[in-house]
C-alpha cells in the first residue's frame, strides 16, 4: 500500500511514495540525531519506511511538490476521503506512522519535534495537511459521498468507518480468532505475512521495546497498547529467490510454492530424513535483503547466503526456498525474544496472509519457535478485520472490540515437535552469528575513503565507502 500521497488542493493531480521506498535513509538518521521524546514510542529510532522521514525527504528534493501539496495522507485515509467528501485521518495511521502523540489522557501532534526536524510549516492551519480532525478506527467518519454511492452502487445512508492500516486489520481479526475475552487478546503475536510481515501484539500498559515500533495507545485494540515489530521482506524475498533461480522456469504447476515443497518432500525421502526441515543443515540463508525493521532497526541489513554449489537444479531452488523460509521464521524468533525481554509474555502467534497457506511454512513456525501456532478457518483476516470496523461504526456493535470478539471466528492449532526444535536451534544459532558476522564484515570495511592511483600521475580519485 501507499506510505503516503501528496494531494494537490481542487485538483484530481496525486504523488504516491510507497512504504518500501528506502530514499529518505539520510533524512531518517538526522530525525533520530534529536534523541527526540517522540523517538521513545516507535522503538528508539524513525524508520526510514515512516512518514516525517519521507516527509522531509520531499521538502528536500520535491520542492514544487512539497510548495503544491495541499494534504498528506496515506491511503487508508485517502479511501475515506473518497468515500466521505471529507478529510479526517485515523488515529491508527497517525500514531503508527506519523509520529502523532497518544496515550490515555491527551493526544496531538508535537510542535517542538517537528520543529527540531524541519518541518514545523506543517503546524500552519491547526496541521491541517497532516491531521487536523482524527477519529479512532471503527468510528463513523461519515456517509458515502453521491459520487461515491453512485460509483459503488451502494446507498447515501451508508456508514463509512474510520480507516485502519492493512496490516492492522489482518492484526484485529488474528488476535480475536478464538478469543472469548478482551483478557484473550493479550499476549498473542499476529503476523500478517505479505510483501512485508507485520508482527502485532497488544499490552495493558505500554511496553517500551527497543528496535520494535510502539507502544501505540489504542492503535488497533481500543484501551491497549499496540507494539509492532516487523521484517521488510519476507514474501517479496520469497519472490525474489524464486524468480532469480533457473530453475524457476522448469515450474509448470500455477501454484510454485507446491511444486517446490513436493520437490523437497521427494528429497527427504531420498535422503531417509522425516521432514524437509532437515534439508538445511549445509545452507543458510541471512533474509535482511531489504534491511532489517526489527529488532535490529537497521535499513543497511543486508541478505546473505552461505552453502552455495554450482548445482542450478530444481533441487537447489527447493533448498533454497526452504533455508530462506528458515530464515524468515529465525528473524521473527529473534523479534519474540526481544519482546519477551522487555516485558510481553507471548503465549502464542498467530499467521494469516499468502505465506501462511504454506504447510512448510507453518510447520516450520510451530517447531523453531516453541509456542502454539493458530491458523484462523477464515483465511483473509484483512477483509475481516476490516468488516469488523464497519460493525462498529454501523452501530452493531458497541465498540471494535466488542464486533472483533463476536466475528473473530475459530481456528486451528498446531504445536511443536520438540525434535525438530532442537534442529531450529542449531540452525538459529547459525542466524545470529551470519547477523553477527555481517557487521563485523562492515567494520572491517569502513573506511572514509578508498585511495586509487590513476597510472603514473599524481591524481587521486576518492571513492567513498558504502
Amino acid at each position: 500500500m501507499a506510505s503516503c500521497m501528496s494531494v494537490s488542493e481542487g485538483k484530481n493531480n496525486f504523488n504516491i511514495v510507497m512504504w518500501m521506498d528506502h530514499r529518505a535513509k539520510q533524512e531518517a538518521e538526522f530525525i533520530n540525531s534529536q534523541d527526540h521524546n517522540v523517538l521513545k514510542y516507535v522503538g528508539g529510532k524513525v524508520s526510514l519506511e515512516m512518514q516525517t522521514p519521507k516527509l522531509l525527504w520531499l521538502k528536500k528534493h520535491m520542492k514544487n511538490t512539497w510548495a503544491m501539496a495541499a494534504h498528506f495522507l496515506d491511503l487508508p485515509d485517502f479511501l475515506t476521503l473518497k468515500s466521505t467528501g471529507q478529510f479526517s485521518r485515523s488515529l491508527c495511521s497517525l500514531v503508527c506512522k506519523w509520529t502523532y502523540m497518544c496515550d490515555e489522557q491527551t493526544q496531538g501532534w508535537d510542535y517542538n519535534f517537528f520543529k527540531a526536524i524541519g518541518l514545523e510549516d506543517l503546524a500552519d492551519d491547526d496541521w491541517n495537511k497532516i491531521g487536523k480532525v482524527v477519529l479512532a478506527p471503527g468510528t463513523q467518519c461519515g456517509k458515502l459521498s453521491a459520487a461515491a454511492a453512485l460509483e459503488s452502487g451502494l446507498s447515501e445512508s451508508t456508514h463509512v468507518a474510520t480507516s485502519i492500516i492493512d496490516a492492522h486489520a489482518g492484526g484485529l481479526a488474528l488476535l480475536a480468532a478464538d478469543a472469548t475475552s478482551k483478557k484473550n487478546l493479550i499476549g498473542r503475536l499476529g503476523l500478517i505475512c505479505g510483501t512485508s510481515t507485520c508482527h502485532m501484539c497488544v499490552s495493558v500498559d505500554p511496553i517500551f521495546v527497543p528496535g520494535v515500533w510502539g507502544p501505540y495507545y489504542s492503535a488497533m485494540i481500543p484501551g491497549c497498547w499496540l507494539t509492532e515489530g516487523g521484517q521488510s521482506s519476507t514474501g517479496s524475498l520469497i519472490d525474489h529467490i524464486i524468480k532469480s533461480h533457473p530453475a524457476a522456469k522448469e515450474c509448470t504447476d500455477k501454484n510454485v510454492y507446491k511444486w517446490l515443497e513436493g520437490i523437497l518432500e521427494e528429497m527427504a525421502d531420498m535422503n531417509f530424513v522425516s521432514s524437509p526441515t532437515y534439508l538445511t543443515k549445509d545452507l543458510h540463508v541471512y533474509p535482511d535483503f531489504h534491511g532489517n525493521r526489527s529488532p535490529l532497526a537497521d535499513p543497511s541489513m543486508m541478505g546473505m547466503v552461505c552453502g552455495l554449489t554450482l548445482d542450478s537444479s530444481s533441487k537447489s531452488l527447493a533448498l533454497l526456498y526452504v533455508a530462506t523460509l528458515q530464515a524468515l521464521v529465525y528473524g521473527t524468533r529473534q523479534i519474540i525474544e526481544q519482546l519477551t525481554t522487555s516485558g510481553h509474555n507471548i503465549t502464542c502467534v498467530l499467521l494469516c496472509g499468502g505465506l501462511s497457506k504454506s504447510p512448510l511454512f507453518i510447520s516450520t513456525h510451530v517447531d523453531a519457535l516453541d509456542v502454539p501456532v493458530l491458523i484462523p478457518d477464515e483465511t483473509e483476516s484483512v477483509l475481516l478485520g476490516a468488516s469488523m470496523l464497519a460493525a462498529s461504526a454501523s452501530g452493531n456493535y458497541s465498540d471494535v472490540t466488542a464486533a472483533a470478539l463476536a466475528m473473530g471466528g475459530t481456528a486451528q492449532s498446531y504445536r511443536p515437535e520438540i525434535f525438530r526444535k532442537r534442529y531450529h536451534d542449531q540452525k538459529y544459532a547459525v542466524f545470529k552469528k551470519m547477523q553477527i558476522d555481517q557487521k563485523e564484515y562492515k567494520d572491517i570495511m569502513h573506511v572514509s575513503k578508498y585511495t586509487v592511483q590513476s597510472g603514473g600521475d599524481d591524481d587521486d580519485k576518492s571513492l567513498n565507502s558504502p
